[in-house]
């Protein structure tokens, strides 16, 4: 990549951090990332991504070797996604509310309406509260995670990857909402029904009529 690329992925990432922030899915902890190329990663600064300035820079993170001095602990989470998945090109560590209070019943949104379409049948629960801050228990997760699209972490959060970083944050917000969906159909006494098909659910999951774009232009209106 060029100074040029690279000085524009960096703006990328901080316009995601705070667009996660302003939406609430992030507070004090959070990051998000995007690929540099197949070796390396960009990383948010390691602060409150609601606080992150264009004088703040992203870090570079090698795939191999030893997370570098001024990054946080669990970004081990992103460099295992990307070693195991080429295709993801996004991933986002975030503490969305209402899939926090899932997560802390040891249950994770299914696939019951157009947002929870993209995680049929349902993302898979990483059954561990602890912080994540060892390359084992990092690639563990990255491997429980498989082709997935998101993870929910025990009362420790999600992991969201995408095939950009764009697609990763707009899957946050996607998931989050199909948290509340799960939450109150739990309220309702309701578990099973109103379940997406697989096949309702494959239909439903598609990024054509700009659907990808218009969420992200959404989350990040205003934000440079």
């Amino acid at each position: 990549m060029t100074t040029k690329e690279i000085e524009a992925l960096s703006r990328l990432v901080r316009t995601a951090g705070r667009a996660l922030a302003r939406a609430g899915l992030v507070h004090a902890y959070g990051h998000c990332s995007a690929r540099l190329n197949a070796n390396e990663f960009l990383v948010s600064p390691a602060k409150p991504l609601g606080l992150v300035n264009e004088t703040d820079a992203c870090a570079v993170v090698p795939l191999d070797g030893p997370l570098p001095e001024n990054v946080l602990g669990e970004v081990r989470i992103h460099r295992e996604i990307y070693r195991l998945r080429p295709e993801v090109n996004g991933v986002v560590r975030a503490m969305p509310p209402k899939a926090m209070s899932l997560g802390t019943l040891k249950r994770t949104p299914k696939a019951r309406h157009g947002f929870g379409a993209y995680f049929y049948p349902g993302a898979p629960l990483w059954d561990d509260p602890q912080l994540l801050r060892s390359d084992d228990q990092a690639h563990k997760l990255a491997v429980q995670m498989g082709s997935a699209r998101a993870i929910v972490m025990r009362g420790n959060g999600v992991v969201t990857a995408g095939a950009s970083l764009e697609e990763a944050v707009v899957l946050t917000w996607y998931l989050e909402d199909a948290a509340r969906v799960e939450l109150d159909c739990l309220a309702a006494g309701i578990s099973d029904a109103g379940l997406l098909s697989a096949d309702e659910a494959a239909a439903r999951a598609t990024w054509s009529g700009r659907i990808l774009e218009r969420m992200w232009d959404y989350l990040t209106h205003g934000l440079t």
